[in-house]
């Protein structure tokens, strides 16, 4: 009996993981999402993230002042190719049809898009997450995220305040 629970357990564990490990979803880049989310309905969202140091994140890593740091830090590759400083400078987890020069967008922070972005998907907040949209519960879980790149580990870190730099990036919940 203990055997066959066992075996039955094993058999189970094996649907599963597979099932998990390929729920990875696409990145569609920053287009994707200003369809819809640059309009005041839509809280100007896309205006926000366009006037943010976040838009120009993989810019910064083509400077020179970028390279200089990057060398002093024992990289072998100019700033913009090292993983290093791609990391934070570009979309988190990697990209697959967005553009690392687009910076750090919706999708460095509410997840890769390509599962959730048509509007029949969006308008069902669970629907939405089960394609791979991100909701933060609270401003301490947005903090959280913040701190994964806003930290010590980067070579230029300053102090990070949460509530002044959200108040530069913030938007609103679209309207109903």
């Amino acid at each position: 009996m203990k055997r066959t629970f066992g075996l039955l357990a094993l058999v189970a564990a094996a649907v599963v993981v597979p099932s998990v490990a390929s729920a990875q979803h696409a990145y569609v880049g920053v287009k994707a999402c200003t369809m819809c989310h640059k309009s005041e309905k839509q809280g100007q969202q896309l205006a926000i993230w366009e006037k943010s140091k976040h838009a120009g994140a993989f810019t910064t890593l083509t400077s020179d002042k970028a390279n200089e740091i990057a060398k002093s830090k024992g990289l072998t590759k100019p700033a913009a190719e090292s993983p290093e400083c791609l990391e934070c400078h570009t979309i988190k987890g990697g990209p697959d049809g967005a553009d690392p020069k687009q910076g750090v967008q919706c999708e460095s922070c509410h997840g890769a898009g390509a599962d959730y972005k048509a509007m029949a998907v969006m308008k069902v907040r669970d629907n939405a997450v089960k394609g791979g949209m991100v909701v933060f519960a609270d401003k301490a879980a947005i903090e959280a995220s913040c701190k994964t790149c806003h930290n010590e580990k980067s070579p230029t870190a300053k102090p990070f305040n949460f509530e002044e730099r959200w108040k530069e990036i913030a938007h609103k919940k679209p309207a109903a």
